[in-house]
């Protein structure tokens, strides 16, 4: 048996193609189904769905043989857990791009407070991602860890600016908010569990060939 582990939403809709192409199709829908443990048409294979920051770990300690995150999550995650030790990431599947950005409120003087060496207060749940970003540039920030609404931060004076994932910028808008610096782009990888690919080899390989196979075409 083998086990997949998905997140909600829009890595998992993305998902549901590749799978087909494949030949596997998804009996049940995370969305409609209270299961956490969802079967397929093949009885060898299972999907755990679990939070978009969880699939790292439980591919790496073996809850799951392989999984699917952004590279966002996985950055993250190895900044925490030793760089992703265990884990083999061979193919990038190009779902669920987006970037991840620095955002201000509108009117904020942000190209001078980094002219002039100013110390800002960033709102993010990526530290990783920015604190070498902003080390890199030089600049001394304080980071604050949150875990949701990033965009609330600046609007109540909690912070000067948020480091974010951005897909069509629309919620920034909606809190007038502007997108000063794009900090890398990012999309899903396939993420396999080093012990499962030596022991399940047979099993394993082909669906991650047919995956590669599915971005390729």
């Amino acid at each position: 048996m083998l086990t997949l582990a998905l997140s909600k939403g829009r890595i998992f809709e993305e998902t549901v193609p590749l799978l087909v192409a494949a030949g596997i199709q998804v009996t049940e829908s995370p969305e409609s189904s209270r299961k956490l443990i969802l079967p397929t048409s093949d009885p060898d294979l299972r999907i755990v769905i679990v939070r978009a920051s969880d699939v790292p770990t439980y591919v790496q300690y073996g809850g799951a043989d392989f999984g699917i995150a952004g590279k966002d999550v996985l950055i993250e995650h190895n900044a925490e857990h030793g760089d992703g030790e265990g884990l083999y990431e061979p193919v990038d599947l190009n779902i669920a791009a987006a970037r991840v950005s620095v955002a201000v409120p509108n009117g904020f003087d942000y190209a001078g407070a980094v002219r002039r060496g100013a110390r800002i207060r960033v709102a993010t749940k990526y530290t990783a991602i920015a604190r070498e970003f902003f080390g890199r540039k030089g600049m001394h920030v304080d980071l604050i860890k949150l875990y949701g609404s990033m965009e609330l931060a600046p609007l109540v004076g909690l912070a000067d600016a948020i480091v974010d994932i951005v897909s069509t910028g629309g919620t920034l808008r909606a809190n007038n908010l502007v997108e000063v610096e794009e900090i890398m782009r990012i999309s899903s990888r396939l993420i396999v569990n080093q012990a499962s690919l030596k022991l399940k080899h047979a099993q394993l390989q082909p669906l991650i060939d047919a995956f590669r196979g599915a971005v390729e075409g």
